[in-house]
């Protein structure tokens, strides 16, 4: 149901790559609420995915190609953006993630550095270069909101989510820091969402991902968030209703992340007589 609580923003979505995204849900969403939408991501992941068919489905939606690890390209992109709008941007959801060490199965005691290397850079250095650019071009009006994705693997061990924690973790803390920067210099708040696991492309990729999703659901009072309720605390966190809002890492689990234990899951194990 909309009650256009966008009518007016304009908006960049990074990271759209099919109908699993959660970024293509928030672009259905945003748009959905009023918004005006730049849809970008890099160019590989833009060959591989579906991303002009959720252009048609959102009005045209301009589709900018960037590699969000290039300034060069994000300038680019924050250029063109400002141009298609005739203005300002309002808001940026960073929805970014790639290990090529848990593609190759590669174990985080013997991670191979330069593959470490990229993981940070894609999912996390990349929101610390798009918030510089931003900044650079004065691109956001102020009360701005950026909104990056995130998961509770930054916080507590998740032994096959390998060095996306170390990446994730990163992200929280840039978020904490440009957050105190940006909201100073220009009022633009700027938070992480700590989603459920959610069924998405990159998410399947890894190891014992279908049994994780079962023992959250079974770990959360109110069970996993999906990808469209995550969409829809996003665009919450995109409108004025979220002002003073910054510098958080909001969890979105269902209660997963203040849950010890649960009743189903002692249930499991059963009792000896």
């Amino acid at each position: 149901m909309s009650n256009q609580l966008l009518k007016g923003k304009k908006g960049i979505i990074f990271g759209a790559l099919n109908d699993m995204s959660i970024a293509w849900k928030v672009a259905e969403v945003a748009h959905a609420q009023g918004a005006e939408i730049v849809l970008t991501n890099a160019p590989i992941a833009m060959r591989m995915g579906e991303i002009n068919n959720l252009s048609a489905a959102i009005g045209n939606a301009p589709v900018i190609p960037a590699d969000a690890t290039s300034v060069e390209d994000l300038e680019n992109l924050f250029d063109k953006a400002i141009e298609h709008f005739g203005g300002k941007i309002d808001f940026v959801l960073h929805s970014i993630g790639m290990s090529p060490n848990v593609r190759k199965n590669r174990h985080y005691t013997d991670l191979k550095y330069e593959w470490y290397h990229q993981t940070l850079d894609v999912s996390a250095m990349s929101l610390h270069k798009t918030l510089h650019v931003a900044m650079e071009k004065d691109a956001l009006n102020e009360w701005g909101s950026v909104v990056a994705l995130t998961y509770i693997a930054a916080q507590r061990i998740f032994p096959d989510y390998n060095d996306m924690a170390d990446a994730k973790s990163l992200l929280e803390s840039i978020t904490r820091s440009f957050g105190y920067h940006y909201g100073t210099a220009k009022k633009v708040r700027v938070n992480t969402i700590s989603q459920s696991p959610t069924v998405t492309t990159a998410g399947s990729g890894v190891k014992g991902f279908d049994e994780f999703i079962s023992f959250s659901e079974q770990m959360s009072p109110l069970g996993n968030a999906d990808a469209e309720s995550c969409a829809n605390y996003c665009v919450a966190m995109f409108s004025d209703l979220t002002r003073y809002v910054t510098m958080q890492n909001l969890f979105h689990d269902g209660g997963f992340s203040n849950t010890g234990v649960t009743q189903s899951v002692i249930d499991k194990f059963g009792t000896e007589n």
